[in-house]
């Protein structure tokens, strides 16, 4: 039987080796820009509504608890904004304890809500749920 000689076949394969080779060093050394780096007052303010069980009381990005408002656009929103937030994180309300926060803390939260106000929006009382299951903002009309 003659000996099959696959000197292309070889080729091929050496080649698909060498450029897997070179692009994977290439995609696994290039540094990652940080685009979007936190603020570490953020990161401590996270650390604080989680230690504090906020979530459980308030919504952020529609996510939580209903007895408190959504804070997601606190901050932003007409009316209030940070010495509104600070102010009842420093006392509390009627329904919202008061946790004894220092002023360190009550700047993290803050940075923490400012840093959901810049990066979502939620306005769930915007939206209208049709008979059929579709969902519509109030200044849309269903088909």
């Amino acid at each position: 039987m003659p000996e099959r000689n696959f000197p292309r076949h070889r080729l091929i394969y050496t080649v698909l080796i060498i450029v897997f080779a070179v692009f994977s060093g290439f995609v696994y050394t290039q540094a990652v820009p940080e685009t979007n780096a936190v603020n570490p007052k953020a990161v401590h303010g996270k650390t604080l509504w989680q230690q504090h069980n906020c979530s459980s009381c308030h919504q952020l990005y529609g996510l939580g608890g209903y007895l408190g408002p959504d804070l997601t656009n606190t901050l932003s929103t007409k009316g209030k904004g940070k010495n509104y937030a600070a102010a009842i994180m420093k006392n509390g309300t009627q329904v919202m304890p008061n946790f004894h926060l220092n002023d360190t803390e009550i700047e993290a939260l803050l940075a923490f809500l400012e840093h959901a106000d810049e990066s979502g929006n939620n306005r769930v009382h915007s939206y209208q749920i049709g008979l059929d299951g579709t969902i519509t903002s109030e200044g849309e009309t269903q088909k």
